[in-house]
């Protein structure tokens, strides 16, 4: 999909659909995009703004009508909205694909059919399937940043798991991991794949606090660590950006512990840091342009804004701001909530050690 005129639609207006929707516009395509809110960051800057809900088909088939390509920043639309996407225009990453990553027993089974490594798992159906040994209950689908998960490490935790098996669940092993990286990588139409510099993460609460790129491992790991990513990529037949996330153990063994077949927060950092972003590579992707580069400019730090700052009103930004190589992006919701994402920032170059320091030592703290 080239040349003027030529509209991208985007299923979801949150701020991972803002930034493509951004990018899109430096390419020179226009964009739509569908969200229940009239509010959404991504229907704040979209040419065509939809609202409606992602969970019937009949408004997302309106979106697909005023697109010549369709994309998304969620992967967790039904399976019924999405195929009648796809009868209409093109939809990168497609249905297949998504019908894998939704239900994480189905991307562990995926995993395990070909090979991959990964955590150790159960289905759960009962407190009864749960091992003896300290394991992650998590919700099959809808479940993120720390939500509909619950670590039980024994009996006496079980109470905390009685709510979340009203739905399907699975457990997953809890692994003494080093570090927890993810590569970001993207794949075109023809089967050709750009890697970006791998990031190591820091969570707090099942949040992503902050990401470094290039994370502090071994090459050789983060070869392994690419070469895993992009024969998940070629398997499934992905078209755009996919985050694959792995934990890495003291013995320099890879697992993989999940897959997103989408733009990713720990890939924030390349709106800054990488001569392409995740956005635009994203877009390139999906629309049969040629990828960018994606070469860092210098070593990055990313660390998320949650809605907990604004407890006490508006933010004081001086401070943050007057850090050298530093840039601050709030995404435009309007209301903050404790744990929400309301805004990043990323400081590139010299100043990025400091700052993952920093980011380590509040983790510590917590």
């Amino acid at each position: 999909m080239t040349g003027p005129g030529r509209t991208l639609g985007i299923l979801g207006g949150g701020q991972l659909g803002r930034f493509i929707a951004l990018a899109a516009r430096t390419l020179g395509l226009k964009t739509a995009a569908l969200d229940p809110s009239a509010s959404a960051p991504a229907l704040q800057v979209v040419d065509i703004p939809l609202v409606g809900s992602l969970d019937v088909p009949a408004p997302a088939k309106r979106l697909a009508e005023l697109s010549d390509v369709v994309t998304l920043e969620w992967e967790l639309i039904p399976a019924a909205v999405l195929e009648e996407v796809a009868k209409i225009k093109p939809l990168h990453p497609s249905p297949s694909v998504l019908a894998v990553i939704q239900d994480r027993l189905t991307q562990k089974t995926f995993l395990t059919k070909n090979h991959f490594p990964q955590t150790e798992y159960g289905k759960v159906s009962s407190l009864d399937d749960l091992p003896n040994h300290p394991v992650v209950l998590k919700r099959r689908t809808h479940g993120y940043d720390g939500k509909g998960q619950v670590r039980i490490t024994s009996p006496k935790n079980t109470p905390d798991a009685v709510a979340l098996i009203t739905k399907p669940c699975l457990w997953e092993a809890v692994v003494p991991f080093e570090k927890e990286i993810s590569v970001i990588l993207a794949r075109d139409q023809n089967g050709q794949t750009s890697v970006y510099p791998i990031a190591e993460n820091l969570h707090r609460n099942g949040i992503l606090h902050a990401t470094l790129a290039p994370a502090d491992i071994p090459g050789d790991t983060a070869g392994q660590a690419v070469e895993l990513a992009r024969n998940i990529a070629e398997t499934l037949g992905h078209v755009g950006v996919m985050t694959v996330e792995m934990f890495l153990l003291k013995d320099g063994t890879l697992l993989i512990n999940e897959i997103a077949p989408r733009v990713h927060n720990s890939g924030h950092y390349t709106l800054e840091a990488c001569q392409t972003s995740q956005f635009e590579q994203h877009v390139r992707a999906v629309c049969a342009l040629p990828l960018g580069p994606t070469e860092a400019k210098g070593p990055a730090v990313m660390v998320n804004l949650l809605g907990d700052l604004w407890k006490n009103g508006q933010p004081q930004w001086e401070e943050l701001d007057a850090t050298p190589g530093l840039t601050r992006h709030l995404y435009g919701k309007s209301e903050a909530r404790p744990g929400r994402k309301m805004g990043h920032y990323t400081v590139v170059g010299p100043s990025a050690s400091a700052e993952w320091r920093r980011a380590l030592s509040s983790i510590q703290q917590a």
